[in-house]
């Protein structure tokens, strides 16, 4: 990877659009100017940044005040200016149409552990891929984040997270930092917990689901120490199946997953949920998914998930392969499951001047670009520290003191 700088504020990247919702993010906390060259220069059929890519740069800039976009002809060359953070109420309608194939899987968290060359059927991204993109921002804006978004919900967790994921997996980290929490410094005008609904469901490709998130405001993130992962108890799970032929399939996968799972565990309880168009006003595509996670005595939640990737997968297997997900998240062990990685750490390093420490399983790579990007943004480093008799990391940072200026001065 190529990195050089023409400008020492500003942030420039030469390797096209690698981690590119990353790099737009940490652009806008930082508040340097960022330009990425070479995206995609070598595809002769198809360069330039993708449809969902652009609807990404859009939600920026509407979650936002005073951001300038300039994009060249052939759209390889992103130069970005970042505004002041403002939140508010967002309607954002992410694209669904498949007109032509996507060939990024570099820039995505789902695909850390592939070949970076691997490509993609789908053109366009679920809304969990845009959620994930400005999660990071969300806490930080002038009034609390309310956005509905529009678009697919269900049958791209192979390649996104799912809302349903994220649920699980952000929402109690968002607490962990002090998102949402009583403080002295919690919104008196919107004392919410942060929440996310997904109020319709749409599959891929058509979509048509619709899916609510509202994250409050602070001033501040709160410093954390999470390192003991504790012991599991018990697991929990959710199995969605829209307009699918048979109304038992997300039965079939909820039992085919407590098969193995009560094997280990006594407690274990995985729902199921079944949505058709003319009871539910479900999308008009099918899909089946299935999401589990575990909870220890300590208050960890780990998170996997599965969907059906092929017509003829039995909904037997796809139980079976999500609750083997969810073991070998356990098997990795920390405090949070792999793809929640980036996201602890970005907001470790923008607590106050103190401390932060947590344990984490096996890193992926994306976590350690991550990593790399953060030092060279905002200068932090995380010390790291084996632990040989759990086979486990444990990262801890010094915090930046980043304070939501534009909260502040409201």
């Amino acid at each position: 990877m190529t990195n050089t700088s023409s400008n020492s504020n500003t942030l420039v990247f030469d390797d096209g659009a690698v981690q590119l919702r990353q790099r737009l993010v940490v652009s806008i906390l930082a508040c340097r100017p960022l330009l990425i060259r070479n995206i995609r220069a070598d595809d002769v059929l198809a360069p330039g940044l993708r449809k969902y890519e652009v609807s990404f740069l859009r939600l920026l800039d509407s979650m936002t005040n005073g951001s300038r976009l300039e994009i060249n002809a052939t759209g390889t060359q992103l130069r970005f200016v970042p505004g002041v953070l403002m939140g508010g109420e967002i309607h954002h309608d992410c694209p669904v149409d498949d007109d032509d194939d996507t060939q990024d899987a570099s820039n995505r968290p789902r695909d850390h552990e592939n070949n970076k060359d691997a490509t993609s059927s789908l053109s366009n991204r679920s809304i969990g891929w845009f959620l994930e993109g400005i999660l990071p921002l969300a806490p930080f804006g002038k009034e609390p984040l309310h956005v509905h978004f529009t678009g697919i919900t269900d049958g791209t967790c192979h390649i996104d997270p799912s809302v349903d994921y994220l649920m699980q997996a952000a929402l109690p980290l968002m607490k962990f930092f002090g998102v949402g929490v009583d403080s002295f410094d919690a919104d008196v005008f919107s004392p919410q917990p942060p929440r996310m609904l997904v109020q319709r469901r749409g599959a891929a490709p058509s979509g048509g689901g619709l899916v609510e998130v509202y994250v409050p405001c602070v001033k501040t993130l709160q410093s954390i120490d999470y390192t003991d992962s504790g012991k599991i108890t018990r697991i929990r799970g959710s199995c969605i199946s829209t307009r699918v032929v048979s109304n038992s399939a997300a039965a079939r996968v909820a039992y085919a997953a407590k098969g193995l799972l009560l094997k280990l565990l006594p407690d274990v309880w995985i729902s199921a949920d079944a949505h058709t168009i003319k009871r539910h006003q479900c999308g008009p595509d099918p899909s089946l998914s299935c999401v589990l996670w575990s909870l220890s005595n300590t208050g960890v939640i780990l998170v996997a998930e599965q969907t059906r990737t092929y017509e003829k997968q039995l909904p037997e297997d796809l139980g079976v392969a999500a609750a083997a997900a969810l073991l070998e998240e356990v098997r990795r062990g920390g405090c949070i499951d792999t793809h929640s990685q980036s996201l602890a750490l970005l907001w470790m390093l923008l607590t106050p001047e103190d401390v932060s420490r947590i344990r984490l399983g096996t890193l992926s790579q994306y976590t350690i670009e991550s990593l790399r990007l953060f030092k060279r943004v905002f200068g932090g480093e995380f010390k790291i520290v084996a632990d040989q008799e759990t086979k486990t990391v444990l990262l801890s940072c010094l915090g930046t003191g980043y304070r939501n200026m534009a909260k502040a001065s409201s």
